[in-house]
């Protein structure tokens, strides 16, 4: 077998080998910078901090069935039981099958 001659030194392929060195570590700094602000959760939420709290406290009330709740309190008035008495928005109402009266208001 021939053994072909290389024209470049030891201290070439050195110089060659630091100098490819530098630049991986170069790009690896970069790339960990890089993931470091894409995946920075807390400081993207904290400048759409009222955004996000609206939406968690939306998302807590229809979670909550609160879109039912208000409903059926607005639209159930009419529909309740005899009223027996009232003062003010307090109202002691007697629902049929039931054996005692309840305080609504």
């Amino acid at each position: 077998m021939a053994q072909g001659r290389n024209s470049r030194g030891i201290e070439d392929v050195r110089r060659d080998l630091e100098q490819e060195r530098d630049q991986l570590a170069s790009a690896a700094d970069s790339l960990r910078e890089n993931i470091e602000e894409a995946t920075d959760i807390t400081g993207k939420m904290r400048a759409q901090l009222p955004l996000v709290a609206g939406g968690a406290l939306a998302a807590g009330f229809v979670l909550a069935g609160g879109i039912g709740a208000t409903a059926r309190l607005i639209f159930r008035r009419g529909r309740e039981g005899n009223t027996i008495g009232r003062i003010g928005p307090i109202r002691l109402v007697e629902e049929p099958g039931e054996n005692w009266p309840f305080l609504r208001w």
